[in-house]
């Protein structure tokens, strides 16, 4: 009946510099006047760019490398002394799961899933609502961006899981559903797509304490992964391993899937959070601790690459050591479930490397930031509507790419965050 119940209520570091460097960026690294490390970051990307003819895109080596830098350059304190909220998206009916940003042909959007059973996308530069989908019987948990589909088809698609127990598929350009994934046998709650092989896979959890790994290019489900004891409600896959020299993006021929090296990480109603090998489809490792359902699991990146971000029900955040199969730190304040956590781009001003701030939304109404360095109370504090209730329930940091900067390459961060009566804010 408490799984019922909590259900139905809501149902970088600056990476080394190449050795073989040029003039210009020679001058900067010595350059006694330089003012600040962002100023020197956004030098060395518009060289990069200008000397590379290289524009922001599906070009993986160099992605990685630009946001890498261009992320380092959001200051956690400029970000706190003035963010507000500066934009609310309304169309939805009911309570916003899930929130999800991507690209397509230099046009940016964000898709959400909510309980009033609709998956809408919403039109970043335009500041609106483009496309709403009605199929699902029952709520939508969760909704990604699909890279596969547009990379591989040129088709601009949504992946959406819901309480009525299907994935389904939605191409928004074209207004239409592509397909219908049936196999789980209740509802279905959290989705991934995979890093490897330009996200050919899909991980998908659900109450039936299941977890699911499909193959998007042939509607087929690989694999069922079967220990926990209840349901199972998110999931994350390990981030990109730029060291994995048959990964470029493509198909190879390791084991079933080509995942050697990939872990899958979930979190369940029985208060576990367990490691899979995708490889192998085992099991390896089980983190206990917290005292109640986990609602949230986030892989870290960077320096945090070895770690995993949690939040549950009994209201704390959590973060651990993949390696030594530990708990590193505890984070308490937030009074009420932790619906969301996430990593965020944050660095603090005359702090060298990353500082680690970790963002997590809670049905207390709050959004809360920590140092994952100490365990002390947080940073900053955003508080939600009053009037909305039951809290935050999920949270997404887009960085978008300035219109009218025509010299620089410069960002705006911002962050979105799902309220209950079916508000998606915008925080920046």
């Amino acid at each position: 009946m408490e799984e019922e119940k909590s259900k139905d209520s809501m149902k970088t570091d600056l990476k080394s510099i190449p050795q073989q460097q040029s003039c210009f960026e020679k001058k900067w690294i010595f350059n006694s006047s330089m003012k600040s490390k962002e100023e020197y970051i956004q030098v060395i990307i518009r060289h990069w760019i200008r000397t590379f003819n290289i524009q922001l895109g599906w070009i993986k080596d160099f992605d990685k490398i630009v946001i890498n830098y261009a992320s380092a350059v959001f200051i956690f304190d400029t970000f706190r002394s003035s963010s507000k909220l500066i934009n609310t998206f309304t169309g939805h009916t009911n309570y916003v799961c899930s929130i999800d940003y991507s690209t397509f042909d230099d046009c940016q959007f964000i898709c959400s899933g909510s309980g009033d059973e609709t998956v809408r996308v919403w039109d970043i530069n335009n500041n609106r609502q483009i496309q709403s989908f009605n199929r699902h019987s029952d709520s939508v948990i969760c909704v990604k961006f699909s890279l596969y589909y547009y990379h591989n088809h040129r088709q601009n698609v949504i992946c959406s899981s819901s309480n009525d127990k299907t994935i389904r598929f939605w191409d928004f350009k074209h207004n239409k559903q592509l397909h219908i994934f049936n196999g789980h046998t209740e509802g279905v709650n959290g989705l991934k797509f995979s890093p490897f092989n330009g996200g050919r896979y899909l991980c998908s959890v659900s109450d039936d304490k299941t977890i699911r790994l499909w193959d998007i290019e042939t509607s087929k489900a690989l694999h069922i992964f079967n220990e926990h004891k209840y349901t199972v409600w998110c999931v994350d896959i390990s981030p990109l391993q730029s060291n994995n020299k048959n990964d470029n993006n493509k198909m190879n021929n390791i084991g079933v899937i080509g995942g050697n090296g990939y872990t899958i990480c979930s979190g369940s109603y029985d208060k576990t959070i367990r490691i899979w090998d995708i490889e192998t489809t085992k099991q390896f490792n089980v983190f206990k601790g917290h005292t109640n359902y986990v609602m949230s699991v986030k892989y870290g990146s960077n320096e945090l690459l070895n770690t995993i971000l949690s939040g549950s029900v009994d209201s704390s955040v959590r973060l651990w050591d993949i390696r030594s199969g530990k708990q590193i730190q505890v984070f308490n304040g937030h009074a009420y479930t932790v619906w969301s956590v996430e990593y965020s781009p944050f660095v603090i001003k005359n702090i060298i490397g990353n500082s680690n701030v970790i963002c997590s939304g809670s049905e207390d109404n709050t959004i809360r930031f920590w140092d994952t360095r100490s365990n002390k109370n947080e940073l900053y504090m955003i508080k939600g509507d009053e009037k909305e209730g039951n809290g935050i329930f999920c949270l997404k940091f887009v960085a978008l790419k300035k219109k009218k900067d025509t010299k620089n390459v410069k960002y705006d961060l911002n962050l979105y965050y799902g309220s209950p009566k079916g508000y998606i804010r915008i925080w920046g």
